[in-house]
């Protein structure tokens, strides 16, 4: 067995121990399987990725009879899936560039998280079902970014999407965390739809699903056409279409993306693993690993660039309005995910993954910072009352505030040094202005959403950390202070979390603002993955950027494993000095302006809201897409099941069939009943009626 073996099925062996140990094992047992698994495969997952970055040819490449493709990838063969007819599926392992990222990405968030929920979710009682649910994930992951056909793509596909129902409805106790999983399952299967559209057109058109097969013939069909809802259409961008709306569906794009914000009812360290890092950047990776088929559809790439900055633009303003802390990231992260999807809209893939392959470090730490603080503040995730949080928890602080350089992009031009996002997010805006056309629309939306980020990070920022106290205010804060023995159920975290936990005290009020309550710091468990991330949130720009786009290093790394432009990669560092600013500059301008908002002049937020209401309402009910859905689709689908249910169902089915037939059988026993008097001249009347009946048909014939 080659190491990617052990990469993909280690996760998959440590939620089987976990799952099934179940509490037989007590809780140690488990959780220790399932993180020393993911730390192995995070491992391995390095030794690879830094064997593309140094090696023209990986070892592994030539090692355990793996197929050697070039460019030093190769395929490590595992089984025969299925043959029937011209379709032969073999399960593959494919690792080149490309899929090193990825290995890196999941396994390394995975790996942190895991070790992160030792500390977080300490007091629930079902630790080894989280933990093989994680772990489950993982593998699921793993599978897709392995994935060396579309079915086998399509399998890890389905999975992510299984093990995020049941990580998101986790408490399944509480009504909210099922609704939000349910709403997730429901909205990622419109998208799916869309997805195996794809893939039987690509079956139909090709006649194979083997995606090196499918990359290799595709400029031989383009200009062709096939027949698609009465219209003759061009092929490739049906084709790319189809597939692209399966990505619209996991990666949480503008008018699938309801469903991510509601997700953040799952726990923390959930939010943080499948709603950041890994699960909704799946859709992106697809694109990616299939840019040689898109870049045979312009007009298809022209709609990913659209939906891609209109996605941009939708999120970063909902999230200048909300107030949870999680559902702020969650924002966030549809917003980053825009950027990722018109960087390959433009054609600029490199830049796609490696705003990809940074994100993931910096907004992981974010959601595990949030996960921090809201453990400090007795599961209160409401920032209205945060304030003054930095001098009590000093850690979860400093690498917050790393993560936010990180996304709002940090750095200073002329020495190329910055925090993550500095490199990787003004390497798309300027991909997106260098490749013109429609390109130039999204470098502006782009820059107006940079702007937006920074002004609602630093928002979270100071409401969270600066300021004076404003514990008293919360419910949860009270409860605590009243009842600080008592073990509750929380609305906002896990229904099975207690209340008191050893990271808050109570005491009495001595006037300050904080009503007595003083948080502490989160253990060790969950700080070591904050620090580590931080390390990512800083250094992983600059030390990666030359492999992923500069033009001659990143047309080397690469290697074929995305469609990569060498000449809009010269292009894109010969932009005006003006472009290359803008982010800077509107980084700045964010800062400022939640500067004064926040901390000089706190009055500023309340005065605007009054002044600018209907656009305040607008945002803060994220553009009503929730409500235009309730009244267009589930009202509409209620009302039909309904009709189906009372009329159909009870009505007709119930009624003329089981219920009918009791009825029946019921009535005839009733009258039946009536003829048993006990009389034996009764007997002898229906007697002589019967006899008299025969008789007389007798003569009649």
């Amino acid at each position: 067995m080659s190491a990617i073996h052990f990469i993909v099925f280690l996760p998959l062996l440590a939620a089987v121990v976990a799952g099934f140990s179940n509490r037989a094992f007590g809780t140690v047992f488990p959780k220790a399987v399932t993180t020393g698994a993911l730390f192995i495969a995070a491992a391995l997952s390095w030794k690879i990725f830094l064997g593309f970055l140094l090696y023209p040819v990986p070892a592994d490449a030539v090692a355990y009879g793996a197929d050697a493709l070039p460019g030093g990838a190769y395929v490590a063969q595992v089984f025969t899936w299925m043959r029937s007819g011209d379709l032969d599926v073999s399960w593959g392992l494919r690792v080149d560039s490309l899929t090193a990222v990825m290995l890196v990405v999941v396994t390394s968030v995975s790996s942190l998280v895991h070790l992160y929920s030792w500390g977080y979710m300490d007091e629930d009682p079902d630790q080894p079902r989280f933990f093989a649910y994680l772990s489950l994930f993982t593998f699921a992951m793993l599978m897709l970014v392995t994935a060396d056909n579309l079915l086998q793509m399509f399998f890890g596909w389905e999975g992510v999407g299984l093990a995020s129902y049941l990580l998101i409805g986790f408490w399944f106790k509480k009504p909210s965390a099922n609704a939000a999983a349910i709403k997730a399952f429901v909205v990622n299967r419109v998208g799916d739809l869309g997805f195996m559209l794809g893939i039987f057109g690509v079956f139909l058109v090709f006649g194979t699903i083997s995606i090196p097969e499918i990359l290799e013939a595709a400029p031989g069909y383009a200009g062709s056409t096939i027949g698609f809802l009465g219209y003759r259409l061009d092929t490739l961008t049906i084709l790319c279409l189809l597939l692209f709306i399966g990505a619209m569906g996991k990666s949480a794009q503008l008018g699938l993306h309801t469903w991510l914000p509601d997700a953040m009812e799952g726990p923390t360290p959930v939010s943080a693993l499948i709603h950041a890092a890994t699960m909704v950047t799946a859709g992106v990776f697809m694109v990616c690993r299939l840019s040689p088929l898109f870049e045979q559809a312009p007009v298809a790439l022209g709609f990913v660039t659209f939906i891609g900055a209109a996605t941009c633009l939708f999120a970063a303003t909902v999230g200048t309005t909300q107030t949870d802390i999680k559902r702020v990231i969650a924002y966030s992260t549809c917003s980053q995910l825009g950027y990722m999807f018109f960087a390959a809209g433009v054609g600029m893939y490199g830049a796609a993954m490696f705003h990809l392959f940074t994100h993931a470090f910096f907004k992981a730490l974010l959601f595990l910072g949030a996960g921090s603080v809201i453990h400090a503040m007795h599961h209160e995730q409401d920032m209205r009352y945060y304030g003054g949080l930095r001098k009590h928890i000093p850690v979860t602080f400093w690498t917050m505030l790393a993560g936010t350089l990180a996304i709002t992009g940090v750095g200073i031009y002329w020495l190329h040094a910055g925090f993550a996002g500095f490199h990787s997010k003004d390497a798309i805006l300027e991909a997106a202005y260098a490749a013109g056309g429609g390109g130039q629309g999204a470098f502006w939306v782009g820059v107006f959403a940079a702007l937006l980020t920074s002004f609602y990070s630093w928002r979270l920022m100071f409401l969270t950390f600066w300021g004076k106290p404003r514990w008293t205010q919360s419910e949860h804060i009270q409860h605590a202070l009243h009842h600080p023995h008592e073990h509750d159920e929380p609305s906002h975290e896990d229904a099975g979390h207690g209340a008191h936990d050893d990271h808050a005290h109570a005491h009495a009020d001595h006037g300050d603002g904080t009503g007595g309550y003083h948080p502490h710091e989160s253990p060790l468990p969950m700080l070591i993955p904050l620090l580590v991330l931080s390390i990512g949130a800083v250094f992983a720009g600059f030390a990666f950027n030359k492999f992923f786009i500069q033009p001659e290093a990143g047309e080397i790394f690469w290697k074929g494993a995305v469609a990569f432009d060498e000449h809009l990669a010269h292009a894109m560092h010969e932009v005006p000095l003006s472009v290359k600013l803008s982010a800077t500059i509107v980084m700045l301008l964010g800062l400022f302006g939640a500067w004064v908002a926040y901390i000089k002049s706190p009055t500023i937020p309340a005065r605007f809201t009054a002044t600018f209401e209907l656009l305040y309402k607008f945002l803060l009910n994220k553009w009503y897409f929730d409500e235009l859905y309730h009244v267009l689709f589930v009202k509409p689908a209620f009302w039909f099941g309904r009709i189906f249910w009372k009329k159909g169902d009870e009505g007709t089915i119930d009624r003329f069939g089981p219920n009918g037939s009791a009825a029946a059988v019921k009535f005839a026993g009733v009258w039946s009943a009536r003829l048993q008097s006990g009389y034996v001249y009764s007997y002898a009347f229906v007697m002589l009626i019967g006899l008299t009946a025969a008789v007389t048909w007798v003569i009649a014939r």
